[in-house]
């Protein structure tokens, strides 16, 4: 072999221009795409067809690496529209085919200059059915993606990057990506074909949203109900929040393990129980308001991320298809007795929902303002309101 073609034993020089290295040194080659640089994190796997953009901005999967099932990614562009936060959070994203030329009507950039904007590493052409049985068989594992167009990697310091990263199990980044100060939401309401996202002019009741990563779809499910939302930072204390005169509160969605973000958050929750005004939570929202009621969470093995979970209503007996992301789960034994399970996963029987019994108290695990779809579980937002109705008109303030 001529020396100028032999490989340094620390690198891995390859026609690709991208690569993924787990952990356990399992190493997954591609084509580099979106911006050149380095990202470590959990891997995770997304079984949706449909919302990438939704998906990838959405900061619940801030410290995540996201492999997308569906082969055709990037085919409807991106816009302005659907971005579900002002800061993209995820690590990196792998697709399994090249990404092709945007074809729709709303779209404003392609999806790779857009990946390129937003500063996120991404590789494609990877054997992606692959990565996910190996996620399902193993659990999500911790892992870093590289992409540089030259093809030169050095394996054995992205190996140490992959298993140096402490992962997702005490870590709090509600935190980090929680708004820094209080503001009111503009009032857009969600979109509609051929009318876009209309503002909401009646502002009938107020709701205080606590950001531990909030999506911009749920505060406009709120506008649809004609509240006004104020949203404030995950830490703001009990006290500053009632002193907002809410007719309802709102835990929000976020990401990093909830126990951790419950170091400070559950004293806030439990103080706002005791006020006995409404409460709704989503997702990381659920677990905290769980862990506020003396419960128990953990992580999973490999999380529910997707847009085709079915989920059963323990009360109707009702099943929904629901849009799910989350990589722990409250656990089902350590319910107190004042607490009802209202839910529960088809997949894994894991708990999907609970409400306390004497209060107007609810919480859902998945995602009932999932955009685009499903739309199954939008009653959820119809009876959070009718308990902010019943509660405004006692005229506690």
């Amino acid at each position: 072999m001529n020396k100028k073609q032999k490989v340094n034993s620390k690198k891995f020089s390859h026609l690709s221009s991208g690569v993924l290295v787990l952990e356990n040194k399992t190493i997954f080659k591609g084509i580099g795409i979106g911006y050149q640089g380095t990202a470590t994190g959990e891997v995770c796997f997304n079984t949706s067809l449909t919302g990438y953009q939704e998906i990838i901005s959405d900061p619940s999967y801030a410290g995540q690496i996201i492999n997308f099932t569906f082969p055709h990614i990037g085919n409807v562009g991106t816009n302005k529209e659907d971005h579900e936060s002002d800061k993209i959070w995820t690590k990196g994203v792998i697709f399994n085919t090249e990404i092709t030329n945007p074809s729709n009507y709303r779209s404003l950039k392609k999806l790779d200059s857009w990946l390129k904007k937003n500063k996120i590493v991404g590789i494609t052409g990877l054997d992606t059915r692959s990565l996910t049985n190996f996620i399902r068989d193993k659990g999500a594992p911790k892992g870093t993606i590289s992409n540089n167009n030259k093809g030169i990697f050095n394996l054995k310091k992205l190996t140490n990057s992959s298993i140096k990263w402490p992962g997702l199990n005490g870590l709090d980044l509600a935190k980090i990506v929680t708004t820094k100060k209080k503001y009111l939401w503009k009032g857009f309401k969600t979109w509609k074909k051929e009318k876009g996202f209309e503002k909401n002019k009646k502002k009938k009741y107020k709701i205080i949203a606590i950001d531990y990563g909030i999506k911009k779809n749920i505060l406009r499910y709120f506008s649809n109900f004609n509240c006004e939302v104020i949203v404030v930072p995950c830490s703001l204390e009990a006290e500053d929040i009632i002193k907002l005169k809410p007719d309802g509160i709102f835990l929000s969605n976020g990401p990093g393990d909830p126990a951790a973000t419950g170091k400070y958050a559950i004293n806030i929750i439990q103080k706002l129980i005791k006020t006995n005004i409404p409460i709704f939570g989503i997702c990381l929202g659920h677990q905290l308001l769980a862990l506020a009621l003396k419960a128990k969470t953990k992580k999973m093995k490999l999380g529910h991320r997707g847009a085709n979970h079915p989920v059963k209503n323990l009360i109707n007996s009702k099943v929904e298809i629901t849009s799910q992301n989350h990589g722990f789960e409250v656990v089902k034994e350590s319910l107190p007795k004042n607490v009802e399970m209202t839910h529960k996963s088809l997949f894994d029987n894991s708990v999907e929902g609970i409400k306390l019994k004497n209060k107007p108290i609810f919480s859902v695990q998945y995602h009932p303002e999932s955009n685009p779809g499903p739309q199954d579980s939008h009653y959820l937002f119809n009876q959070f309101i009718n308990l902010v109705k019943k509660n405004a008109k006692k005229k506690r303030y």
